[in-house]
């Protein structure tokens, strides 16, 4: 959504950067993947970006719902699964841990490995005290941040 932000994806390895504040989404995702359209959508957003994301998708591709930063639940054409063979996944992963304890429990271990590996190294965009919680909930809401934020006593 930002030079900034493009930058950073930039310096951590994206082979494919979208503005999709200046770009069109859907066009974009199908140039990026030589007119083929994205195997899987990975969405936190919501909100007007699902749909032109999954105008984008490719024949058997599947859109991950992650959640809904942008506020907004998305109405989506449901006749575009069938057309292009889609699938819509939801991932919740408090429900996960729940339900299925052992997968879960395997998951985090791969995770911790890949992290004490060097592999994910998550990025924290900003540390704040604990007396400025309200700033950094706002400079969120705001999206002035890029990664995590972290509250420190």
């Amino acid at each position: 959504s930002s030079a900034e932000k493009l930058e950073v994806c930039r310096a951590h390895g994206a082979d494919v950067l979208i503005d999709y504040t200046k770009e069109d989404l859907r066009e974009a995702l199908k140039a990026a993947t030589g007119g083929r359209g994205p195997d899987v959508i990975y969405d936190p957003v919501g909100g007007p970006y699902s749909e032109p994301a999954l105008r984008s998708i490719a024949w058997r591709g599947r859109h991950l719902v992650v959640g809904f930063a942008a506020g907004d639940i998305p109405k989506l054409p449901w006749n575009l699964m069938l057309l292009k063979g889609a699938s819509v996944v939801g991932v919740f992963w408090g429900e996960f841990a729940k339900r299925e304890p052992k997968a879960n429990l395997a998951a985090m271990r791969e995770m911790l490995g890949w992290m004490a590996e060097g592999k994910l190294k998550p990025l924290v965009s900003k540390r704040y005290p604990l007396g400025e919680t309200a700033q950094a909930l706002n400079d969120m809401a705001e999206r002035k941040v890029t990664g995590k934020v972290v509250i420190v006593p």
